[in-house]
């Protein structure tokens, strides 16, 4: 915030932020002819688009005041975009221009009257904003006089002569120094307390408190050879103060921090212990290439593995990349030959440094397997450490500036080191820092942060590579699994210039001090209409405006850890040396077939984190076969193999993410935990450093299945192995596998299989509920006891022996292991299967064993008596239906039967019969394999680690309105949970909602406490306080049942409620019903009173198409092209056909959503002058504030013809059909022939 003062005494305050795209309007109104001389012609909007840097200056109401854009190239055609150095360099020797430390201005519009102080304070926050900028060059027509505004901050330094026509151009600079200066450092003074304690005031009172008020006057005093403190000054003023010390207690870090990328900050010594020896070490480099970027995280215990890892009971799998890659060794003190020593000392990549370090610390004391190999290293400590930072706020983007003058302190030292609580927000200096990788038997609570003398040179170089440089990458990445794979593409480009298949290829070195320390390869990226069609790419560049040949795809990036703060810079040199915009990295989910082909074994390693992940679009389903020629092409159609998009463009390589540290852990890998960590992950402007998953089989999404459509269990349809892929939340998100056991809520963790500690800053129990072993209630059924005459067990926890043959399926690793047992005990051949339960899940467990080979006389189902008038169908012709498929198959059905007894009450391991008690009388079934499927649970463990932990458990885990336990740091949400009794809201829980969407809302409810773009929350009125919140998402649920009936049943939110008491309900609505059970087409559609899609159910024999289907809820029937009075008229016969037709494929459009917002916003917002707006009008009618002579639709309808929403709602919904042309090509527009 700033003030500015007007020549005629006017003031404004004034903000600077980041420019977006509705600042365009604005901007074009401030764009004088005199702009179009000085700057040329321009597009604005293809400007902000290929623009490094575009700043906004607004006031308080929102109005802009100013704006300035920069790129890193001229912007009048005087110099190649990527040959522009020597040519500014000519100018003036005196000016050490380099790409990393120049940008030019390539626009500058202001309000006139303060259009002197507007720019000023626009370009002390472009230098404020990018600390590496020096110098800000202006390029005019050499004829042109810069005006009174520019010339204020611009000076001229020469001109140089046009590329394309005789004429020169004058060249203008502005420094750093007049602006935004370096700050003077120098050692501290007792008299530099006074400034000093008001900034350490304004940020903590503890040390005071602690150590008195002086403490700061005693700390600058005892300074000796070991201890220093430091000052940075501003015209003579100390505005920041720094303690360093070279006393570091090297055995606690070596023992807690993996340290091997910075040789364990020791100096390299003969004795020194690096690796296991070569008879004990496991794999080769290249003989298993990983296939896609979960390369991107190393775990500390194991080989790198090109499978997500997730080691078993507890153990920390680290297949993220939410830590921080590795730094490097510099110092401008030093001289050259001692920095390529040190450079030289660390040029490799090596494989724990790319791989690991991205780790996050988030994990306390983990046990350690004893067969863990720990380097040990004999140098001397070559590290010293900071022990106290402050600085002024106005000042703390050059916090770097001091790492110059203590590194000149201690001269021996090349490492500086610093550690932090992990909820300290990052601040400007650690930006500059590497987070270090804890061990599993990490005791620290604090985060080890690192940095490296060499990386404060300046010399970095980025081209493109040269046949010279082989030897030096081979050095570069010789211990990297995927060396092999990188070396083939240098070689392809040194060759050739282009792959095997013609596509364009380039390669770039990063070099320092003529050592090779960075290495990446590119390629046009081919698919980009793919890409565009299937992920939200749109959502981050204007794609009209980049052509095809500007989007490059990323194979391999590589780039020695002490320079890893040049990540973005190394990046935004490949977009300006190879002529891109746009660069896109996948994320495969696994290699295909087991081989690691070239086209999936990318190596991007720690550079992760600086591309953003991009969401994946919902796909519409196409009748291709209707549609003919009006399907859209191939290469939107096609399903190539699913992967992760990430991204990254010109207008983000200077946009720094957010970085959160806090730790956060998510217990139960449920939809809602996925919806969750999904929500988190893709907050494009957050980085999560510590996202945990405790998961008992760790990420979902595994496939054991194969891609059978058949499944054990039903679906929610929240998320499926696709969505798992195209997430690649294994790429963000560690993962501990194993059970949570215990909480402990004073020390903040979080113990795992009774033995293991995961520490949390924010804990989210997303555990839901699962199937028991069932209890048999014990009754001897040679006493023919009926129902009534035995205990009710539902209750109580079966405590005994779990037989090998019985099975309780909650996941699909469960699945996969009954469907093992099944066919290594031979099952499909002989003995009979019980299914125990009246949950769909039993019908689709039955169906699944039908098509598995399974005899239905073989086929048991047996229902206990209901604990509710509302069946799992809920449907009396999908019930009939499935109940004759299962009397066709031979499937025999016991309904009401309680488990009484195994093995009439012997040993019940394995179960080889089992007795049931009924209302009439018992019977006994022989038994081979038990599937149980009775009424779900909270897990015991997880019962027990509740209320272990005193945290309130009424049946289940109670909350609040915002997710709080009676623990403020710890949440839950989901099926584990109901709401608090002050409520008054017993019936509704977060079971009758979608998961998914339960998951978003408490992501939501998080990022409030991490986003800072987010506007405050609001505390509700004492009246509604109390009221819980009602979300709207379709509650749904489908599977394949008996018969081979292909079930899907859509739902709003609802207390569960018979179909016959709904239909009985004078509001009912309507029912809309084609075809029927017995032919296996039967399409059920409920509309509601309000004329809205209420629920959908559908049973079919054939496959259908569930993500379109699930679109149509909550839809008008007229939307539905008039579906009420089509019915009434007997014009839709088959629900099934009417929904292929092409005129319905934008119903099913992912942006679809986006329209109708825009249209309901025209009919809400734009008016004509003098008259009330279509909604205002609809309001008067429904107050009767208006006398009407025609019905009010009539007039409604009148009123929208003959005034301007007509025109306008036309005009929106063309231009979307014509954006959206690749997707909807079916649908014609003016000039479309």
């Amino acid at each position: 915030m700033s003030v500015l003062t007007s020549p005629r005494g006017k003031v404004e305050v004034v903000h600077c932020r980041r420019t977006e795209s509705q600042d365009i309007h604005c901007i074009r109104s401030l764009i004088r002819k005199f702009t179009q001389k000085l700057f040329g012609k321009f597009n604005i909007i293809y400007l902000l688009e290929k623009a490094n840097l575009a700043i906004t200056l607004h006031n308080d109401k929102e109005e802009i005041m100013a704006q300035a854009t920069f790129l890193d190239y001229p912007n009048w055609d005087v110099a190649k975009q990527d040959d522009w150095v020597s040519v500014f360099r000519e100018l003036d020797s005196e000016i050490p221009c380099t790409p990393l430390n120049t940008l030019f201005m390539h626009l500058f519009v202001a309000v006139d009257e303060y259009s002197i102080d507007c720019c000023k304070e626009i370009i002390r926050t472009v230098f404020k904003a990018v600390p590496e900028l020096h110098f800000i060059f202006l390029i005019v027509p050499y004829y042109m006089s810069l005006g009174s505004t520019l010339s204020t901050v611009f000076e001229q330094v020469g001109n140089v002569p046009c590329l394309t026509f005789k004429e020169d151009f004058a060249v203008h600079i502005c420094h750093r120094h007049n602006h935004y200066p370096q700050l003077h450092v120098r050692k501290a003074r007792v008299e530099d307390h006074d400034n000093l304690m008001p900034i350490f005031m304004r940020h903590d009172t503890i040390l005071k408190e602690m150590y008195g008020e002086y403490f700061l006057a005693e700390l600058i005093e005892a300074q000796d050879e070991e201890n220093h403190a430091v000052v940075s000054e501003v015209d003579g003023e100390a505005v920041g103060f720094m303690s360093v010390c070279s006393r570091v207690n090297m055995q606690l870090l070596h023992e807690c921090f993996d340290l091997r990328p910075f040789h364990g900050l020791c100096v390299p010594h003969p004795d020194d212990i690096l690796d296991l020896p070569k008879e004990s070490s496991v794999g080769s480099q290249d003989t298993e290439l990983s296939s896609s970027s979960q390369d991107s995280q190393q775990i500390v215990k194991e080989p790198y593995s090109p499978e997500p890892r997730e080691s078993i009971q507890g153990k920390v799998t680290e297949d993220a990349t939410s830590g921080e890659p590795p730094l490097a060794i510099h110092s401008e003190n030093t001289s050259d030959v001692e920095d390529l020593e040190i450079i030289s000392q660390l040029s490799t990549v090596d494989e724990q440094t790319q791989y690991l370090v991205s780790r996050s610390s988030t994990y306390g004391s983990l046990h350690e397997e004893p067969s863990y190999f720990r380097p040990s290293y004999n140098g001397a400590p070559t590290a010293f450490c900071i022990q106290l930072f402050c600085i002024d706020e106005k000042h703390g983007a050059r916090s770097l500036d001091f790492m110059n003058f203590v590194f000149s302190l201690f001269p021996d030292k090349n490492f500086c080191i610093i550690s932090l609580p992990p909820l300290t927000p990052e601040f400007n200096l650690i930006q500059n820092f590497v987070k270090a990788v804890p061990f599993d038997s990490c005791t620290l609570q604090q985060d080890l942060y690192v940095f490296s003398r060499a990386g404060l040179l300046k010399s970095i170089e980025i081209r493109l590579a040269a046949l010279r440089d082989t030897p030096g990458v081979e050095n570069l990445v010789r211990t990297l699994l995927l060396s092999r794979s990188l070396l083939e593409d240098l070689a392809q480009y040194n060759e050739a210039r282009r792959d095997p298949d013609g596509t364009p290829l380039q390669a770039f070195v990063a070099e320092v001090a003529e050592e090779i320390v960075g290495i990446a390869v590119i390629r046009n990226e081919m698919d980009i209409e793919y890409i565009r069609s299937h992920y939200n790419i749109e959502d981050f560049i204007y794609f009209s405006h980049h052509q095809r040949e500007e989007h490059g795809h990323l194979y391999h990036f590589a780039l020695n850890p002490i320079f890893r703060h040049y990540t973005k810079f190394f990046l935004k040199e490949i977009l300006r040396l190879g002529y891109k915009s746009c660069l896109y990295y996948p994320i495969y989910p696994q290699s295909r077939e087991g081989k690691f082909q070239k086209p999936y074994a990318h190596s991007l390693t720690s550079a992760l984190h600086y591309f953003v992940p991009v969401r994946p679009r919902r796909q519409i389903v196409y009748p291709l076969e209707k549609l003919g020629i009006n399907a859209p092409s191939k290469a939107v159609s096609k399903e190539p193999l699913n992967y992760a998009l990430n991204h990254t463009n010109r207008k983000l390589t200077l946009e720094p993410k957010i970085t959160v540290n806090a730790r956060i852990v998510v217990v139960g890998a449920s939809s809602v935990g996925i919806s969750f960590l999904e929500t988190l992950v893709f907050c494009s402007h957050l980085k999560f450093n510590s996202l945990t998953l405790i998961s008992a089989h760790g990420l979902p999404g595994k496939k054991l299945l194969g891609s059978e459509p058949r499944k054990f269990l039903a679906s929610d349809h929240c998320f499926t192995d696709k969505d798992y892929a195209l997430m690649s939340l294994c790429s963000w998100v560690n993962v501990v596998v194993g059970r949570m056991t215990a909480i402990d809520r004073v020390a903040k963790h979080v113990v795992v299989s009774q033995e293991d500690i995961v520490h949390y800053d924010h804990l989210i129990l997303c555990t839901g509920q699962q199937y028991q072993v069932p209890c048999p209630t014990g009754a001897d059924i040679s006493q023919h006891l009926t129902n009534r005459e035995v205990p009710n067990s539902n209750k109580l926890r079966y405590t005994g022996k779990v037989p090998c043959n019985l099975f309780t399926l909650n996941s699909e690793e469960d699945c996969f292991k009954a469907l093992t047992w099944m066919r290594d005990n031979s099952i499909t051949e002989e003995g009979n299967v019980i299914v125990y339960g009246n949950t769909i899940d039993t019908y689709t467990t039955v169906e699944m064993l039908l098509h598995l080979g399974v005899k239905g006389t073989c086929i048991h189902m047996v229902q206990p008596p209901p604990s509710s008038t509302v069946t799992c169908l809920n449907n009396y012709s999908v019930e009939s239906a499935v109940a004759e498929a299962l009397r066709a198959a031979g499937v025999t059905v016991h309904v009401e039967a309680i488990l009484a007894q195994w093995n009439d009450g012997h040993s019940p391991d394995p179960i080889h019969s089992a007795s049931f008690t009924t209302p009439t009388k018992p019977f006994r079934l022989q038994c081979s394999m038990f599937f149980s499927f009775g009424e779900k649970n909270v897990d015991y463990e997880t019962f027990k680690a509740l209320n272990d932990a005193c945290l309130v458990y009424d049946g289940r885990l109670v909350i609040d309105t915002n997710f709080h336990t009676n623990d403020i740091a710890i949440r839950a949400a989901g099926p584990l949970t109901k709401f608090s009794s002050r409520y008054y809201s017993n019936e509704w829980t977060h079971s009758n909602f979608s998961s998914k969407e339960i998951g978003f809302q408490l992501a939501a409810a998080m990022l409030n406490l991490f986003d800072p773009t987010l506007e405050p929350v609001t505390e509700p009125p004492a009246d509604l306080d109390r009221l819980i919140p009602m979300y709207k998402g379709a509650k749904i649920k489908g599977g394949i049942l008996p018969g081979s009936y292909h079930y899907l049943h859509i739902a709003k939110p609802a207390i569960p409620t018979p179909l016959e008491v709904q239909m009985a309900q004078s509001d009912f609505g309507l029912e809309i019903v084609t075809g029927s059970v017995e032919n296996g087409t039967y399409f059920r559609i409920h509309i509601n009173k309000y004329r809205l899609v209420e629920s959908i159910t559908c049973l079919s024999k054939v496959p259908f198409p569930t993500s379109n289907y699930i679109r149509l809820f909550g839809q008008h029937e007229q939307v539905l092209n008039n579906l009420c009075i089509r019915y009434e008229n007997q014009k839709i016969t088959d629900l099934y056909s009417y929904f292929t037709e092409s005129w319905c494929m934008a119903l099913f459009h992912d942006r679809f959503i986006d329209l109708r917002k825009e249209l309901r916003q025209i009919i809400a917002s734009k008016k004509e002058e003098a008259l009330p707006s279509l909604e205002e009008l609809a309001r008067q009618i429904e107050d009767e504030e208006l006398e009407l002579s025609e019905k009010p639709q009539q007039y409604l309808q009148r009123v929208f013809e003959d005034s301007i929403y007509k025109p306008l709602v036309e005009r929106s919904i063309l231009d979307y059909l014509h954006y959206n042309h690749y997707h909807l090509p079916m649908y014609a527009w003016p000039g479309i022939v």
